[in-house]
């Protein structure tokens, strides 16, 4: 009877092992599906991707079989372009997964270890003979710079007058970290989809009592959740507290939240976070909204409901510009611009997120600098990626004497070929959270 395939969909998160075999069939796919097409935008014949245990490449970590928590000594994957699709293959002291195995530690006992394995690596590449060789060194990309400075020496050193051929991965590494199979997208769905059910949790009087619940505890109730789900965050939970009478306090150029962390959450009180978890090597990263409410009250203000409204508007003029072909800038500057249009007042701040919470690929903006990116924001938009679709805006609140309320909002978007689409359930309405 053949085997079924997991459904990452079907149950957040998967039981560890089912998420391994999902994680290694994609890992599979897309060796296959889409690292040949990547290599050939990128102009890379051969790829090394070079780790030694406990100071991984980024890149490494999404190449290595599901049962491989970190490199072991020193991993050298080759990934070669020819006609007949990519060939990957290990030059590792241990099997690789799916990676052909092309060096043994054996093979010449004439030699240490090392020397030999270094030896396997010019040897293949001569066989190869690539026009350009690709590294993870950049300067505009932490995530496509993982090539340490030792490791960098030994290559030069090992392929010899082919070092030559050297050139930087970056685009290469940048379009292999964003692209997502349609599967990813799915999971990636379902995760932000259960992100939401926790928040909902934590908003509500299983773990929120006014008076007595501070916004450190819940940010340490959202990170024990998580974690008791098995699916750990990949930052702190940040939660925060805006209160009628308690303005914004102006701070690295822009006005955040001034209620302590420390204080107890009071009827009458707007409660944000921001939440990322991580499961089947992938992030998620998402922020909501909710309110406490008073005695007798059915609703929150309709203040705070129009400032929803506003940051909703927002994401949707956002939306609009995630056009695949324009940089990250020029969304940015084209959202401003349709933003100053319509009166709105906000900061838009997105990034793409997937195999890493701030992924690889185009910034788009950044919350304490709204003049573009350099470098990270000149990278073009292309189809088949996810966004941390992250904005806010600032609006008075009647309610609160026109005291101006900084409504942060963050949802997940996948970008494709039919265009933008939100990832789990967009927050259109406050979480309204009673006191009893």
């Amino acid at each position: 009877m053949p085997l079924v395939a997991p459904d990452p969909t079907r149950t957040v998160p998967l039981p560890l092992r089912e998420q391994a075999d999902v994680r290694d069939r994609w890992l599979t796919q897309r060796l296959l599906d889409l690292l040949p097409d990547l290599m050939d935008r990128a102009g890379i014949d051969l790829w090394l991707v070079v780790g030694r245990e406990y100071n991984e490449d980024p890149v490494l970590a999404t190449l290595l079989p599901a049962t491989w928590l970190s490199a072991r000594r020193c991993t050298i994957l080759v990934l070669h372009r020819s006609d007949d699709g990519v060939t990957a293959a290990a030059v590792s002291r241990y099997p690789v997964g799916q990676f052909l195995p092309a060096w043994s530690p054996e093979d010449d006992g004439r030699r240490p270890a090392e020397e030999s394995q270094w030896a396997e690596v010019r040897r293949f590449v001569e066989q190869a003979a690539p026009r350009r060789i690709g590294v993870d060194v950049s300067s505009d990309c932490a995530l496509a710079d993982g090539l340490s400075h030792t490791e960098h020496r030994l290559v030069c050193q090992a392929l010899g007058p082919w070092a030559d051929r050297l050139v930087s991965a970056e685009d290469l590494a940048v379009g292999w970290l964003e692209t997502r199979l349609p599967e990813e997208i799915a999971a990636l769905d379902g995760l932000n989809r259960r992100v939401g059910e926790v928040v909902g949790e934590a908003f509500s009087p299983a773990a929120l009592t006014a008076g007595v619940t501070t916004a450190t505890d819940l940010a340490w109730w959202l990170r024990q959740r998580l974690a008791d789900l098995g699916c750990e965050p990949w930052f702190h939970p940040v939660v925060d507290v805006q209160r009628a009478g308690v303005p914004p306090l102006r701070r690295q150029g822009v006005l955040l939240p001034a209620v302590g962390y420390d204080e107890p959450v009071r009827p009458g009180d707007l409660v944000h976070c921001d939440v990322g978890m991580a499961s089947l090597g992938l992030r998620t990263d998402s922020q909501r909204n909710g309110y406490v409410l008073r005695d007798g009250e059915t609703d929150a203000p309709a203040g705070l409901r129009q400032a929803l409204a506003v940051g909703n508007r927002l994401q949707d003029l956002t939306a609009a510009e995630l056009v695949a072909g324009r940089t990250g800038n020029e969304v940015l500057a084209a959202a401003r611009s349709a933003a100053a249009a319509e009166g709105i007042d906000g900061d838009i701040y997105s990034h793409p997120v997937g195999a890493h919470g701030h992924g690889a690929g185009p910034a788009i903006g950044r919350w304490d600098d709204q003049r573009g990116v350099p470098g990270a924001g000149d990278r073009v938009l292309c189809p088949d990626t996810v966004y941390a679709l992250e904005l806010c805006v600032r609006v008075p609140v009647p309610e609160w004497g026109d005291q101006p309320v900084r409504m942060a909002l963050e949802e997940g978007v996948a970008l494709t070929g039919e265009g933008v689409r939100y990832l789990g359930d967009r927050q259109t309405e406050l979480l309204l959270i009673p006191t009893s």
